[in-house]
């Protein structure tokens, strides 16, 4: 991971960065809260480990504006303030995890990768379903009832968009843009037509998932 130390105490930083290091972390460090505040609002990093009384700019007014900023990089205050009501104060500030010096090295690495695996978005879903219709994202396959469907490149395209956004009315333009990435030219019936196609291929035989709507543009959903 990539971690930007804000502290100021040369001996804490020092047994920090070292630590970190020695356990295969990217480690930077800043000693005042001005700098700290520049490193943040201009870099990207992982986790940053924050010390609450700092030279400049305290840590909680980093912490602050960082989450006023929108900047959701988990932070973990570690600080010679370990009361219950500084610990609160710290959290609902915004921080992920609040630490309370003296501490261990064993013990601050494992709270930084957890806040860090917090932070990760979830994995995409493989598989989209739609009532009896399943696409596989990854094997390219779909499936309706069991049965499987042999699709297109755009068509397959053309039913993922469809059913990521199932139940929403999806104007032709919508459409276009999404699955042929070039701007909608009100002349073309390209959409109709594959829409027909899809249509033949995913709802022969089964109750239809594929609606028109009047006017509009299309929908993925039961009637």
């Amino acid at each position: 991971m990539r971690i930007l130390l804000i502290e100021d105490d040369e001996r804490v930083a020092s047994y920090v960065v070292d630590g970190l290091t020695a356990l295969g972390h990217q480690v930077e460090r800043e000693g005042d809260g001005r700098g700290g505040l520049y490193r943040v609002a201009g870099d990207r990093f992982d986790a940053v480990v924050l010390d609450r009384m700092l030279p400049h700019v305290d840590g909680l007014t980093i912490l602050k504006t960082m989450r006023a900023a929108g900047n959701a990089t988990p932070v973990l205050i570690l600080s010679a303030l370990g009361t219950v009501e500084e610990r609160v104060k710290g959290l609902r500030s915004g921080a992920e995890d609040y630490m309370a010096k003296p501490f261990s090295i064993a013990e601050l690495a494992a709270r930084i990768e957890i806040i860090g695996r917090r932070a990760q978005p979830a994995p995409a879903a493989a598989v989209i379903a739609v009532e009896d219709l399943e696409i596989d994202l990854l094997a390219r396959e779909v499936r309706r009832g069991g049965r499987r469907i042999e699709l297109t490149n755009r068509e397959f395209r053309l039913l993922e968009y469809m059913a990521r956004h199932s139940g929403n009315v999806l104007t032709r333009t919508m459409i276009i843009e999404a699955v042929w990435d070039y701007n909608f030219d009100p002349q073309t019936n390209i959409v109709d037509q594959h829409i027909s196609h899809l249509r033949q291929k995913v709802d022969t035989g089964f109750p239809p998932l594929i609606q028109t709507i009047r006017s509009v543009g299309y929908s993925l959903r039961r009637a």
